[in-house]
C-alpha cells in the first residue's frame, strides 16, 4: 500500500495567479489618462518606472515594515538618554526609494506644468505599497511654501529638503546632504483647537521672525520623530506663533526634544507617530509673530491635499485586488467577475476609485497654475472638500472590496486588512470631517470669489440635465444660510459630487461618467453594489480589472 497518496489531502485549485512584482501603473488605466490629461504627460516614463518598483520590492517592503514596528529606545545601554526610535530596514528602502525619485521634492525641485500632477501620481503608486511612509514623505514635500516665508531659514534648509539624498542617521543635519521634515501641532488639551496650545517660546535674544526660542511645553501627537527638524507651533507675548525645531542644536548635541513614548495606532504602524516634551527645545520663529497658524496651515494645505492622494491609492489597491481575484475566482462553475451581482458591486467600486483619483489629479492641475487666481480659488476649496469626502468614502470601499475576496480579503496573508486599518488615518490627520467642512463655508463665505470659482468650474453642466439639475439644487442650498452649519456636510458631499461628475463628463468615457451620475446624483444606494439598471457594468468591470501579467 502506497500511504503517500493518502497524505496528499487535495490539490490547490481555483486561486487566482499571485499579483506579485506587477506593474501598478501599467495596471491603472485610469492612472495612465487622468495623468496624462491634468498635464503629466511628460512623466510617463517616471511613472511606468516607479509602478515596477511600487508592485515589486516595494510591496514586499511594505509588508516587512508593518510585521516589525519601529521600536523606540529612550536610554543606550550605557544610561545615556538617546530619544531613538529604530526601524526595520525595509522602511528605509521605502523611504529611500520614495526620496530618490523625488516624491518630496519634485514640483519644487524641477518646477513645470504638470509637476504637482506627476508627483500625485508617484505618490499614488508609492503609497499602493505602504502608506505608512506618507507621513515624513508629505511633511517634508509640505514643508517649503511655509519655509519660505522665512528667507534666511529658507535659504539653509531648503536645499537639503529639496536634495534626493536619504540620510537617516542619527546626526544633526549639517552633516547631511539631505533631510527630513516633521510636523507637532496638537497638544492633550485642545487637539485641532491648537488655539488651545500651552507650550511656551521664550526668546533667546531680541526675538522675533528668524529669531532664536527656547519651547517649553508638550505636543501629543508628532508624527515621524526621527525626522530632522519639525515645524510646530508655541505661545509667545502676541500669541501662537510658528517655529522651526532642528532634532539638535548648531553644536551637534542633542536638542531637548524628548520623545515620551510611541504610539499604539490601529494602523499607520510602520511609522512612528510619538508623544513629545520639549524642556527648553531650541527653535526659529518662521513669518509673524502671533501669526502661527496662517504661516503653518501653508504645510497643513498641502498635507491635505496628499490625504486625498492617498486614500485614493488606498482604494485602488484595494480595487486592483478584488478585480483580479473575481477575474479568476469560479463560484458553481462560473468566474466572480462574469456574475452580475458582482459586476454590479465592483464597478460601483471602480467609479469610486476613478472619481477620487480625478478629483486627485485635478487638484495637483490646480496647485501647478496657482498664479491663475481661478485655480488658486478652487484648490483652496476643494482641498477641504476633497480631503473630507475621498478620505470618508475609502474605509467603507476597501470594506466591500475585502468582502469581494470573502475569507481571503480577511486574513493578514492578503494586503486588504492593512489597507482597511491605514483608511481611517487621512480622514483623522490633519483635520477630522466636521473640522474640514466647516473650512468649506469659512471659504464660500468669507473669501471672496471661492463661490464664483466653483460655479465656474461646474458651469451649465456640461449637457448632461441630471448634473445641471444638481448644480441648481447646490446654488439654492448654498443661498440659504439658515442652519449652514447643521448642513456642512451634505454641502461639502454636493460639492464633490458635482466637482467628480463634471470632470467624468468632460473625459469623454460615457460608461463611466453615465454610471457615475446615475449612481451619485439621480439615485444612490446606501451600499456599493446597487448601481441602477442601465449603467454599463461589464465595461467598467473591463477597465477596472488588472491585465495580467503585463
Amino acid at each position: 500500500m502506497n500511504l503517500h497518496q493518502y497524505a496528499e489531502t487535495h490539490q490547490v485549485s481555483n486561486q487566482p495567479p499571485s499579483l506579485d512584482g506587477a506593474n501598478l501603473y501599467r495596471l491603472d488605466l485610469p492612472l495612465q489618462q487622468w495623468s496624462q490629461r491634468f498635464g503629466a504627460g511628460w512623466a510617463q516614463a517616471q511613472l511606468d518606472s516607479y509602478g515596477a518598483l511600487a508592485g515589486g520590492p516595494l510591496m514586499a517592503a511594505g509588508f516587512l515594515a508593518n510585521a516589525h514596528k519601529p521600536e523606540f529606545h529612550s536610554h543606550d545601554r550605557y544610561g545615556h538618554r538617546i530619544d531613538l526610535v529604530e526601524f526595520h530596514p525595509a522602511y528605509h528602502q521605502l523611504m529611500r526609494t520614495a526620496v530618490e525619485h523625488g516624491l518630496p521634492s519634485l514640483p519644487w525641485a524641477a518646477p513645470q506644468p504638470g509637476a504637482h500632477v506627476a508627483r500625485a501620481g508617484l505618490t499614488y503608486l508609492h503609497s499602493q505599497a505602504e502608506a505608512g511612509t506618507g507621513c515624513p514623505l508629505t511633511m517634508t514635500f509640505a514643508a517649503v511654501p511655509a519655509l519660505r516665508v522665512q528667507p534666511e531659514l529658507a535659504e539653509y534648509w531648503l536645499p537639503k529638503l529639496l536634495a534626493r539624498d536619504y540620510d537617516p542617521r542619527n546626526v544633526g543635519e549639517r552633516h547631511k546632504a539631505g533631510v527630513t521634515l516633521g510636523m507637532a501641532m496638537t497638544e492633550k488639551q485642545g487637539g485641532t483647537d491648537v488655539r488651545a496650545n500651552t507650550t511656551r517660546a521664550y526668546p533667546v535674544g531680541a526675538g522675533g521672525p528668524g529669531q532664536a526660542y527656547e519651547l517649553v511645553g508638550h505636543k501629543w501627537f508628532c508624527s515621524a520623530p526621527m525626522c530632522d527638524a519639525f515645524l510646530t507651533l508655541a505661545q509667545t507675548d502676541k500669541g501662537l506663533s510658528c517655529f522651526l525645531l532642528p532634532r539638535h542644536r548648531p553644536d551637534d548635541s542633542r536638542n531637548q526634544f524628548y520623545i515620551q513614548r510611541l504610539k499604539n495606532k490601529l494602523g499607520n504602524c510602520s511609522n512612528a507617530s510619538s508623544e513629545i516634551e520639549l524642556r527648553g527645545a531650541l527653535a526659529w520663529m518662521i513669518g509673524e509673530e502671533g501669526r502661527g497658524v496662517p504661516t503653518i496651515i501653508e504645510m497643513v494645505a498641502m498635507t491635505r491635499f496628499d490625504c486625498m492622494v492617498g486614500s485614493s491609492a488606498l482604494m485602488r489597491q484595494a480595487l486592483t485586488q478584488a478585480a483580479h481575484h473575481c477575474a479568476h475566482r469560479q463560484v458553481s462553475g462560473r468566474l466572480l467577475a462574469e456574475q452580475p451581482l458582482m459586476q454590479n458591486v465592483l464597478a460601483d467600486l471602480a467609479l469610486e476609485s476613478e472619481a477620487a483619483l480625478a478629483l486627485s489629479l485635478r487638484m495637483g492641475q490646480a496647485l501647478d497654475q496657482l498664479d491663475d487666481s481661478q485655480q488658486a480659488h478652487f484648490a483652496r476649496l476643494m482641498t477641504a472638500v476633497g480631503k473630507y469626502w475621498i478620505c470618508k468614502r475609502a474605509p467603507a470601499m476597501i470594506n466591500e472590496a475585502a468582502e469581494c475576496m470573502g475569507g481571503a480579503g480577511y486574513v493578514e496573508d492578503s494586503i486588504l486588512p492593512r489597507l482597511y486599518r491605514e483608511a481611517p488615518v487621512n480622514s483623522t490627520w490633519e483635520g477630522s470631517g466636521n473640522v474640514q467642512c466647516l473650512d468649506v463655508l469659512r471659504a464660500l463665505s468669507k473669501e471672496p470669489g471661492i463661490q464664483d470659482a466653483l460655479f465656474a468650474e461646474l458651469g451649465d453642466g456640461h449637457g448632461d440635465a441630471r448634473l445641471a439639475a444638481h448644480i441648481a439644487r447646490l446654488k439654492t442650498a448654498l443661498a440659504d444660510t439658515s442652519d449652514i452649519q447643521y448642513r456642512a456636510r451634505q454641502l461639502s458631499e454636493d460639492i464633490a459630487l458635482a466637482v467628480q461628475a463634471k470632470l467624468l463628463l468632460e473625459a469623454g468615457n460615457a460608461q463611466v461618467s453615465d454610471g457615475f451620475i446615475a449612481s451619485r446624483l439621480d439615485g444612490s444606494g446606501r451600499v456599493y453594489g446597487a448601481l441602477p439598471r442601465g449603467v454599463d457594468v461589464q465595461a467598467l468591470v473591463a477597465r477596472a480589472t488588472p491585465p495580467w501579467p503585463c
